[in-house]
């Protein structure tokens, strides 16, 4: 990340040196209108709404479960927080799978453990543009039905489709 910020920073040092004068900054967008939050009944339903939001590329369905204060963790560090946030992820999430997303691609699960408000969850992947099933563990902590935190080792990179 700083190599980036200081690519940035040089690109935008050389077009105010080139032009003499700061560039205007990008006008600020609304954000984006958030559905209603919808509690569960309990941690299983919360994930199990996940899961089938998350199979039918349902971004109103994922966002419904995610309250102000929500916390994603990702591998390699990297932290999402805040339901605005959550909510810009996860528009990337539903795309098709040949823009970068999931849509057309099955979370399954294969074994899972409650422990108070936190479901385990070890789920895989499969699809008809799957090449092999891809596994994964996330741990889903829920608080008053919604989806409080979220720790993932999904890599979207990782799964293997077919040409």
């Amino acid at each position: 990340m700083p190599r980036i910020s200081t690519l940035i920073c040089s690109a935008l040092c050389a077009t105010v040196m080139s032009f003499g004068q700061a560039p205007k900054p990008a006008p600020k967008q609304a954000p984006m209108k958030l559905p209603p939050l919808k509690k569960q009944a309990n941690a299983t339903a919360v994930v199990d709404e996940h899961l089938d939001a998350l199979n039918k590329c349902d971004w109103n369905r994922l966002v419904a479960q995610f309250p102000e204060d929500v916390e994603i963790f990702l591998p390699g560090g990297t932290d999402v927080i805040g339901r605005q946030k959550v909510a810009e992820l996860f528009q990337n999430v539903v795309k098709p799978a040949k823009e970068g997303g999931v849509c057309g691609m099955k979370f399954e699960k294969v074994h899972s453990k409650l422990v108070g408000d936190t479901l385990t969850v070890h789920w895989r992947i499969v699809g008809p543009g799957v090449l092999e099933p891809y596994h994964g563990t996330d741990a889903y902590i829920t608080r008053d039905g919604l989806m409080a935190a979220q720790v993932s080792t999904f890599v979207r990179g990782d799964v293997k489709e077919k040409k």
